[in-house]
C-alpha cells in the first residue's frame, strides 16, 4: 500500500517519523527534564520516564538530583589570634528545584564552589586556632548554614560541609608539641603525687589501728620472720616483744638525770 503512495508523500511521512523519534528522550529516575518552550520554562519540570521534546519549539536542560561532593580548594586563613593556616574542605549538595537550578544560574557547582571558598575565609577567620581545633563540627554546621543561605535561591540544598585538613606552620607544630608533652608531663606529676599521698593516708590508718591493738603489730613481726625465713641467707633475727620496748622506754626516762635546780 505505501509502494502505492506518491514518492513526495513518502518522503514527508519519512521525516515525519525521523522527526517524532528524535523527540523522545529517555529521563532516569534521578533526572529532570527542565523544558523551554519558544523560550519559557515549564513547570513543573518534566521526568522520568519517557517525554517529548519537539523542536525547535522546545529545548531541554537535564539536571541531577543525585548528591554531588565538592572539593574545595586550599584556602589561606587568618585565624582570630593571628595565625596563618591552610584549610580545604568538602561539601555535599544536591538539586530541590530543578527550574530555579536552570534559570537562576549558570553554573550551580562553580558558583557553590566560591560561595564556599570565601564563607571558609571568612568563619574561621573570626574563631582562634584552639577553637578550630577543638570545635570543628560546630564550625561545619555554622559554614553549612550560611552556604545552604546563599544557595537556596538556585535551588540547591548543602547537605553537609566539613573541614577536610589544618595545615599548620611547622614553628606552630613544634610549639603544640611541646605543650602537649608538658601536659602530659603535669598529669604524670598529678597522678604521681595522688599515689604517694593516698600511700601516707594508708600508712597513717595502718599505724592507728596498731596503735590500737598491739597484738597485731606481734603478729606482723611474726609474718616479717616468715618471709625472711623462706629465702636462703644467713641472718637470723629474733623479734623483740613490744611490751619490752616500752619498759625499756619506762626505764630510760626514770634512769634520766633530773636538771638541777639553782636556788636564788
Amino acid at each position: 500500500m505505501l509502494a502505492a503512495l506518491p514518492i513526495p508523500i513518502l518522503v514527508f511521512v519519512a521525516i515525519i517519523a525521523l522527526y517524532l523519534f528524535n523527540s523522545i528522550k529517555i529521563l532516569r529516575d534521578y533526572e529532570r527534564g527542565v523544558i523551554f518552550r519558544l523560550g519559557r520554562a515549564l513547570n513543573p519540570p518534566k521526568g522520568p520516564g519517557v517525554i517529548f521534546v519537539f523542536r525547535p519549539f522546545d529545548q531541554m536542560v537535564r539536571i541531577s538530583l543525585r548528591q554531588e561532593v565538592l572539593e574545595v580548594p586550599p584556602q589561606d586563613v587568618i585565624t582570630r589570634d593571628n595565625v596563618t593556616i591552610k584549610v580545604n574542605a568538602v561539601v555535599t549538595l544536591y538539586v530541590v528545584e530543578p527550574n530555579l537550578a536552570a534559570i537562576k544560574v549558570q553554573n550551580y557547582v562553580y558558583q557553590t564552589s566560591q560561595f564556599a571558598q570565601t564563607t571558609l575565609r571568612t568563619v574561621l577567620g573570626e574563631v582562634e586556632l584552639d577553637e578550630l581545633l577543638s570545635h570543628r563540627d560546630k564550625l561545619n554546621l555554622r559554614i553549612q548554614s550560611i552556604i545552604d543561605q546563599r544557595t537556596e535561591p538556585f535551588g540547591v540544598k548543602v547537605a553537609s560541609v566539613e573541614v577536610k585538613q589544618v595545615d599548620l606552620p611547622e614553628q606552630m607544630q613544634r610549639a603544640m608539641a611541646k605543650q602537649a608533652e608538658a601536659e602530659r608531663e603535669k598529669r604524670s606529676k598529678i597522678i604521681h603525687a595522688e599515689g604517694e599521698f593516698n600511700a601516707a593516708q594508708k600508712l597513717v590508718d595502718a599505724a592507728a589501728l596498731l596503735a590500737t591493738q598491739p597484738l597485731t603489730l606481734q603478729l606482723r613481726y611474726l609474718q616479717t620472720l616468715t618471709e625472711i625465713g623462706v629465702e636462703k641467707n644467713t641472718t637470723i633475727v629474733f623479734p623483740l616483744p613490744v611490751e619490752l620496748l616500752s619498759l625499756m622506754n619506762k626505764l630510760s626516762i626514770s634512769a634520766s638525770p633530773t636538771p638541777a635546780v639553782e636556788k636564788p
